[in-house]
């Protein structure tokens, strides 16, 4: 018994503690980003519209943008090649850990069938709150444009709906093609149909892009809850307030909105922000005419 213990945790000890690193990093993210959008100030109208929808699409879309970014590492067969052939890589427990590779990739293209189907579900739900929730306070929010819009027309007219449709259609042909049955039977259709990976990553890159959830961006000016303008506190249907009280309540601005994805911020929507790191002459120079050019404005 002891020896056929020490035996497995020589075989499979190493492997089995990547698979548990993997799925306490999976388990951590979904519920930081859950958390993120069920108590973040600047997603309080976004998350009142769409309720738990939101939360669960988002936490499971950190999770499949982490296992997306990991499930081809394990079948570059070259990288492994070449690590196995470093000096850096000498125990034989690590080796014969690089030969089980194809247990990761395995394990990260189920957790991303699963919570594929998990952040399809609650978008399902998020379209049909987008369209009985309209809000009219706040307009940009909206991915409806109207209240009341057929959800179906919602996803067929919008580039997060239509590219979600393609990411689910080229999933599941790779899944199901994936099967040992279908393998065996005729392996060019599992081959054929996994190098759509490249397509699914493209337009995986255009889905993230399509902006359809909204963050504000002025918390500070606009705490959630604040009173708009023409705006009384509900607690005046009960009780009169102090003098004062719904002023101090007030909002100092209208709630501001962009697309949940980077972009640099700019008082003037006409304008566009550029990063540039001085890294040699060239740059040097380009923030040289830069700064020349700021100076000479003011």
């Amino acid at each position: 018994m002891g020896v056929s213990l020490r035996s497995w945790v020589a075989n499979e000890g190493a492997k089995h503690v990547v698979l548990m690193l993997w799925l306490g990093t999976n388990t951590w993210l979904f519920l930081r980003t859950f958390l993120l959008y069920f108590s973040g100030h600047q997603y309080h109208y976004l998350y009142k519209m769409l309720g738990l929808g939101l939360c669960v699409s988002r936490a499971s879309a950190s999770v499949l943008n982490l296992n997306c970014s990991l499930v081809l590492l394990p079948m570059c067969r070259s990288l492994l090649t070449f690590i196995r052939g470093t000096h850096a890589v000498s125990s034989r427990e690590t080796r014969r850990l690089l030969d089980k590779s194809k247990t990761f990739h395995v394990a990260c293209g189920v957790s991303i069938c699963i919570f594929s189907v998990v952040h399809v579900s609650a978008h399902l739900v998020n379209v049909v709150n987008f369209s009985v929730r309209y809000s009219e306070d706040f307009p940009a929010l909206n991915l409806a444009r109207y209240r009341g819009q057929d959800p179906k027309l919602i996803i067929l007219t919008t580039i997060s709906g239509l590219t979600g449709l393609l990411l689910v259609l080229i999933l599941f042909l790779m899944f199901t093609s994936s099967s040992s049955c279908v393998r065996l039977f005729n392996y060019e259709i599992f081959w054929y149909t996994h190098n759509l990976f490249i397509v699914f990553y493209v337009i995986l890159m255009v889905h993230m892009g399509g902006g359809a959830l909204k963050y504000q961006t002025n918390v500070e000016a606009h705490p959630p809850g604040c009173l708009r303008a023409n705006q009384s506190s509900p607690e005046r249907q009960g009780a009169e307030l102090e003098q004062g009280e719904d002023e101090a309540r007030r909002c100092g601005e209208e709630a501001h909105f962009q697309p949940h994805y980077p972009q640099c911020p700019s008082e003037n929507k006409e304008t566009f922000g550029i990063h540039l790191r001085v890294v040699g002459d060239w740059t040097g120079a380009g923030a040289q005419v830069h700064i020349q050019v700021q100076v000479h404005r003011c």
